[in-house]
């Protein structure tokens, strides 16, 4: 991993998110780009440097949040836009090669119910880099247990699994495989992956109606310090990809979630 990206927004707990960046990049030698998006639509008879303006009030801001933070010696840039959330990100990622996003789930977004806010979730759900989703208050740690939950076994490219591949080198971690059974499935679907299958200490086939309810069923039983899905148009987050938001009524886990996406395919 080279290059983490970390959206920062308002919410007043932006440095804890920027801080756990900070101390995975410390340990994989990465470097960090914080990143704030802001949209000015300059119109005739508007001051025309108003855009400057606004850009530079947004890097004052990341910078005031990163004066919270212990930088660990890991370098720490700042890129703002002027557009979109989604189209910054892309542009961001076809300039500098973002290996993964980390960012906290809720984001800018105050309502205690949703688990997935719509700034962090519209960066999951409309983006194709690999993103590490930290709950509030978490601080990092080695993770021991990996969780891996899917519905089919099949990845047209290995290079999907690559954030997971350096995880779990680097933290020696024991990685459980997950395959949920749902209704309508495939004998393919139940031919695993080897680049996957190598990672694996040990295979659970489940039968559930959906694969969240597999995670789910086996969660407590596992105590993982990080679950990993992957993104797919029919995949872990099927019926949630429909919408920004995801309330935590339909999905929560009080540890970081590795979302690792298959789209490109």
């Amino acid at each position: 991993m080279i290059n983490i990206l970390v959206p920062i927004g308002t919410s007043p707990n932006a440095n804890e998110t920027l801080q756990y960046a900070i101390d995975f990049a410390s340990d994989f030698a990465a470097n960090i780009y914080v990143m704030e998006v802001f949209s000015v639509s300059a119109k005739a008879g508007s001051l025309v440097n108003i855009s400057d303006k606004v850009a530079k009030s947004s890097k004052e801001h990341l910078r005031r949040v990163i004066n919270q933070v212990d930088s660990k010696k890991v370098e720490i840039k700042i890129a703002t836009y002027n557009g979109d959330l989604v189209d910054g990100i892309k542009e961001i990622d076809k300039e500098l090669g973002i290996e993964i996003i980390i960012l906290a789930p809720r984001s800018n977004d105050i309502k205690e119910e949703l688990y997935l806010g719509n700034t962090s979730g519209r960066i999951i759900k409309r983006t194709d880099i690999p993103a590490l989703i930290v709950p509030k208050g978490t601080e990092y740690k080695v993770y021991k247990s990996i969780l891996t939950a899917f519905k089919s076994g099949v990845l047209k490219r290995n290079r999907i699994l690559d954030p997971l591949v350096a995880i779990q080198k680097k933290h020696k971690s024991k990685v459980d495989l997950l395959l949920v059974k749902t209704p309508g499935y495939t004998d393919d679907d139940l031919k695993v992956n080897t680049a996957l299958m190598d990672l694996c200490s040990q295979l659970t086939l489940t039968e559930n109606p959906t694969t969240y309810l597999g995670v789910m069923e086996h969660f407590q039983s596992k105590h993982p310090d990080l679950l990993c899905v992957f993104r797919r148009k029919r995949g872990f987050f099927k019926n949630l990809w429909e919408k920004n938001t995801v309330p935590k009524s339909e999905f929560s886990v009080p540890i970081p979630v590795l979302v690792l996406s298959v789209k490109k395919d």
